[in-house]
């Protein structure tokens, strides 16, 4: 653990990802002044999150490795890197820091009688059970079937707690074989929102193995979902969908800013396992944020690779063909690269389809893959956003047209009576 965190990886990545941000929400998206005055609030105390969590994991690390809590990485065995003790369960900092600064939060924005706060603290309370249930499995290992059943206990307060839609919008090309654009789901709503944290959290536990690829895949996700909210706000004219972005923003961007300073340890070669502390903790908290802004079927495609991930290890997960312990790739000493195994997940597969590589390489690649989303998210976004202010241009001329209109049949009405009266005045006069 001496060794410092990789901020040029940190410092990257927060120009990708948070520039295109606050570009969207400061300048080009014509933002409420309270909006944005809660979001640099929200920045703020995010930001100083992130140097807290930068201080705090070197301290946490050194505690942990006294008490035993620590593993060696596998993908490096047979090298002198393999030998090193890394110590494990880091993410149990980052869940706490986020929680800190939920919470700071919540006191400069919320008001005792809004009506967000109550499912913002069940939000806050199904996060603070996945990372406690998170950190005891990293204790004490948890059976893999016990772990399914960890997110529906800690989902419980965020399903009592919603109050939102339970409908969702049919896609317009499949609206004509459904028969309707709106489907009401009722109380199945909730089972969907239930199975969706089950998968969020589970699909970012089973897609890992690569040193950064948990904190890295959940940085991407929490980016697009972050531009997304920003993108939704200044497309719409709804005053309820702006506030359950807005919503889903205060909860995201710190989970963004913690979670990169994470990844300047966790980055290759890493220094510190985030355990399934921080894998259970991201999955809840990028499910909450989905469900409770109101984009939970949007949320799917962010997690596509999980999707094609977990539908890969469907086979091993539920025994139909043999399961090891740890679905890794293989280590060639000589050269220094991985090769893929025939395990059915997407990190072998990876390498099956487009050969050896290095474990920093794969882990890049499998990270650009998700990124591939945004550049469409974005093209989608601003395609429904100009389509809204043509829209508005457009009834803006309809309404100007029929003024013109109707003051040029008034004005012709009035310059046929004038005539008929002129007519009549000369009739009389002859």
């Amino acid at each position: 653990m001496d060794r410092p965190p990789n901020l040029r990886v940190v410092l990257a990545a927060m120009a990708l990802f948070l520039a295109p941000f606050s570009y969207l929400a400061f300048v080009h998206y014509p933002l409420a002044a309270d909006l944005r005055r809660s979001i640099l609030i929200c920045g703020a105390i995010s930001l100083g999150g992130f140097f807290v969590v930068l201080r705090l994991i070197p301290v946490a690390a050194r505690y942990l490795l006294r008490r035993g809590m620590f593993g060696k990485d596998i993908n490096k065995k047979g090298l002198p890197m393999g030998e090193i003790t890394v110590p494990e369960s880091l993410g149990i900092v980052v869940g706490i820091v986020y929680l800190v600064i939920a919470i700071l939060f919540q006191h400069f924005n919320f008001t005792a009688d809004s009506i967000w706060l109550v499912e913002y603290n069940a939000a806050l309370a199904s996060v603070c059970f996945m990372i406690l249930l998170g950190f005891i499995d990293d204790v004490l290992d948890i059976p893999w079937r016990v772990k399914l059943l960890l997110p529906t206990i800690a989902a419980l307060p965020l399903l009592m707690a919603y109050a939102g839609g339970t409908s969702i919008i049919i896609p317009k090309p499949l609206a004509s074989y459904v028969g309707v654009e709106v489907l009401e789901l009722g109380w199945m709503y909730k089972l969907f929102m239930l199975l969706l944290a089950v998968f969020c959290t589970n699909s970012i536990n089973i897609h890992a193995g690569l040193n950064g690829l948990e904190v890295g895949q959940t940085v991407v996700i929490s980016a697009a979902v972050l531009i997304h909210n920003v993108m939704r706000i200044g497309s719409s004219k709804d005053l309820e969908t702006q506030q359950a972005h807005a919503f889903s923003i205060y909860l995201v961007l710190p989970f963004l800013t913690t979670s990169l300073a994470l990844l300047g340890f966790n980055w290759y070669p890493s220094s510190v396992f985030v355990g399934d502390t921080y894998t259970y903790f991201a999955g809840m908290t990028l499910a909450v944020v989905g469900i409770l802004g109101h984009f939970s079927e949007t949320l799917l495609l962010f997690f596509l690779p999980q999707v094609l991930n977990f539908l890969c290890s469907v086979p091993q997960l539920f025994h139909f063909v043999p399961c090891p312990r740890h679905r890794l790739p293989r280590f060639d000493t000589q050269t220094g690269l991985l090769t893929g195994t025939k395990d059915g997940n997407l990190v072998n597969i990876f390498l099956r389809l487009f050969g050896k590589c290095s474990e920093k390489s794969l882990c890049i690649r499998l990270l650009i893959f998700p990124g591939c989303v945004m550049p469409i998210l974005l093209l989608a976004e601003i395609h429904a956003y100009w389509m809204v202010q043509m829209n508005d241009h457009l009834k803006q001329n309809i309404a100007s047209v029929s003024m013109i209109q109707s003051k040029s049949v008034h004005l012709t009405a009035a310059a046929l009576s004038d005539i008929r009266i002129l007519a009549a005045t000369l009739k009389k006069g002859v």
